[in-house]
């Protein structure tokens, strides 16, 4: 459905977007670009949509090569942060301006608009202007213009970081909801961790520029492949240590952290023996011991906080410490000594900087 092959757009020295390659194969995936800010994935977007010509590299629709190919002509909709809804114009005006570009007749544009703010949930409201709307009705309404020209694919750039928490969280289901109804492909750009797990088929992690990984959302949180996803996607622990022996079959390392503790982890890459990794561990994945065995450890309890459906508690073995994150039901004290399993660590080698 889209290919994008070594992008790379520079903005005097700085390389905003730099070598970025990934491909869209099913015409009902929602794909998302993840990242902090400044990362370069408003910017691949962008490029995608014919807004910002690239310096290197290609893009195509199918098996047709649109890099040179202007904006008018791509068949995209484009959902932007701010909406950009004209204030002077009605609901339907809005709506219908890409339709009235296109010189559709003016029966073709009733019926597409009316078809498209119904998929929206906002019939009726055709003759209010952008001003009379709550922030979630003006973001419909961008949608509703976006899918009316119906486009080969569309595009979202951080379009529900204006809206408050609990409206996001509702309109997140019915966005996808909508996409799924439409089957057409869909790019989102968000830096929002948790917003890219709930909606993403897959999901690309950018990082200065490159993609770090793409894969599922239980890939990319359960498996990341370098220290940046394990840090960004959610929390994680970091132990840094010497790699003391590599199961390559299993693709299980053992690193020594401190003097007489050692762990063991799932390998992110190649590591050898000898050299220097860090440990990653989730601190759901840190639990209270049953029974002696691989990844048990002694540890302090040095902070308790309640957090409503969990506790997280900060541990410490002699100068480490831990975060760990358990159900209501395990409580602890400060000061009390427990033993603890540490599952699910993944092994990174450490990359010199």
């Amino acid at each position: 459905m889209l290919k994008v092959v070594n992008l790379k757009k520079y903005y005097g020295k700085t390389r905003a977007v730099d070598g970025v390659t990934f491909e869209l194969k099913r015409k009902d995936e929602f794909f998302s670009l993840l990242g902090p800010s400044g990362c370069g994935k408003t910017t691949t977007l962008r490029i995608i949509a014919g807004l910002i010509k690239p310096d290197e590299g290609r893009v195509y629709f199918g098996n047709e090569d649109i890099t040179d190919v202007p904006v008018e002509k791509r068949e995209v909709g484009f959902v932007f942060q701010s909406y950009a809804l004209f204030p002077h114009m009605t609901v339907f005006e809005n709506v219908a301006f890409g339709l009235k570009l296109k010189k559709l007749p003016e029966e073709e544009i009733r019926k597409r608009v009316k078809e498209a703010l119904e998929l929206v949930g906002l019939q009726g409201l055709e003759d209010r202007y952008p001003r009379q709307l709550s922030g979630g009705q003006q973001q419909r309404v961008a949608i509703a213009r976006a899918i009316a020209v119906h486009p080969k694919m569309l595009l979202f750039d951080e379009p529900l970081s204006n809206l408050d928490a609990k409206l996001r969280e509702r309109v997140r289901f019915e966005l996808v909801e909508l996409q799924k109804k439409l089957k057409i492909p869909a790019i989102y750009v968000t830096h929002d961790q948790a917003e890219a797990l709930v909606i993403s088929d897959r999901i690309a992690v950018m990082n200065r520029g490159r993609i770090e990984q793409i894969g599922t959302p239980y890939e990319i949180y359960k498996r990341p492949k370098t220290p940046f996803v394990a840090d960004f996607i959610g929390i994680s622990n970091f132990l840094e240590g010497r790699v003391v022996g590599v199961d390559n079959e299993k693709g299980i390392a053992t690193v020594e952290i401190k003097e007489g503790i050692s762990l063991e982890g799932f390998l992110s890459r190649n590591v050898h023996k000898g050299s220097k990794a860090i440990i990653s561990i989730r601190p759901e994945n840190i639990r209270l011991a049953q029974k002696e065995g691989v990844n048990v450890v002694e540890s302090k309890v040095v902070k308790k906080t309640f957090l409503g459906d969990s506790y997280d508690y900060r541990l410490v073995l002699g100068d480490i410490e831990l975060r760990m994150k358990t159900g209501p039901e395990v409580e602890l004290e400060v000061g009390q000594i427990v033993k603890v399993e540490l599952k699910e660590c993944i092994v990174f080698p450490k990359e010199r900087r």
